[in-house]
């Protein structure tokens, strides 16, 4: 494999100890909440940062614009993970797709918000039997133009349509 860096293989391999955390039988009957969350976000981060699950406490510059999330309050990352979980008259995918995205946007760690967002959103749906999040990787530039215009105030509808309609995958 040429061009690919030890922090790629790093990477890949965190990802998949995220994966089999969250599909562990007694992990996937949990509740996805913020310490899910967390934990997932230390496996994401291990051999990047220490406290990779940590909140962040430092302003962090996001790529590709000029949006600089606050810096998150643990209170208030908890309190609207819960609600938007508790929301039962909202079908499993569409409160997937709010986690997912709330906690991109929120940039809740140093490091690794996507990786662990995304598998938060999905633990959510597999336990729910509801299917996955999976961004193709052919569809990759769109979803990152879409998150932008997202972190930027616009296209809330579109990056939440373009996931269902491109990125669900049902069994």
């Amino acid at each position: 494999m040429t061009g690919v860096t030890p922090s790629d293989i790093q990477k890949i391999v965190n990802l998949k100890h995220a994966w089999e955390f969250i599909l562990d039988k007694d992990i996937i009957a949990a509740k996805s909440d913020y310490h899910l969350l967390s934990h997932i976000a230390r496996l994401v981060n291990e051999g990047f940062y220490e406290y990779g699950g940590r909140i962040r406490g430092v302003p962090v510059i996001t790529g590709g614009t000029e949006y600089t999330p606050p810096i998150p309050m643990e209170a208030d990352v908890k309190n609207r993970i819960a609600l938007c979980t508790q929301a039962e008259d909202n079908p499993p995918i569409d409160t997937a797709i709010d986690l997912c995205l709330y906690c991109m946007k929120t940039h809740i760690f140093n490091d690794g918000n996507k990786r662990a967002s995304i598998l938060l959103a999905n633990h959510y749906l597999i336990g729910k039997g509801e299917g996955l999040l999976v961004i193709p990787e052919s569809r990759v530039s769109e979803f990152r133009t879409l998150l932008i215009a997202y972190y930027e105030g616009m296209g809330e509808d579109q990056i939440t349509e373009f996931l269902k309609r491109a990125c669900w995958r049902t069994f």
